[in-house]
């Protein structure tokens, strides 16, 4: 079943994977642990304070249908479009949005045939170009492990990694 979190009454959210949350109070952040191949993806409206975060698992919903079906949020192609829509339900504008993005990472190696981080991220690449929306700011690719948080108050998205702590987006 989708996950979409509204602010709630804890001052963290935690975003897991296959899940968004969004909100428009300024005493709030979101978080969102463990992007390695997946991605973070934060979307802020400074005008408005509307500020959201999805997790991705995965570049195209096509591949699994059924798993699709279930949660859309856990594939770019399907999440994305989600994560926008709501935020412009709560009163985002397109043109003020800010997009930054964490993750895309190659956790298996050189080995790893299938470029999940990267096919990831050139999805939403892809999505965003479509859309005339650009992204900001980003942290992708690697071989890391990142957590992303963004606060709602002032749009500041920060990440944490082991051995690299609190840098800024």
């Amino acid at each position: 079943m989708m996950n979409v979190v509204r602010c709630s009454s804890e001052n963290r959210i935690v975003v897991g994977i296959g899940e968004m949350a969004l909100c428009d109070e300024e005493n709030r952040e979101i978080v969102t642990f463990s992007l390695g191949s997946c991605l973070g993806i934060s979307i802020y409206d400074p005008v408005m304070k509307v500020g959201g975060m999805l997790h991705v698992l995965l570049p195209d919903s096509t591949i699994q249908k059924d798993r699709a079906a279930v949660n859309p949020l856990m594939f770019v192609d399907t999440g994305v479009p989600r994560l926008f829509r709501a935020a412009y339900s709560m009163g985002a504008v397109k043109e003020n949005i800010i997009v930054k993005v964490a993750g895309g990472a190659d956790m298996r190696g050189a080995r790893n045939i299938f470029n999940i981080g990267e096919r990831n991220f050139q999805s939403l690449q892809n999505i965003l170009r479509r859309n005339n929306v650009n992204i900001h700011k980003q942290e992708v690719g690697g071989s890391i492990s990142r957590t992303m948080n963004l606060n709602i108050a002032t749009g500041k998205v920060s990440i944490n990694s082991p051995g690299m702590q609190n840098r800024f987006l």
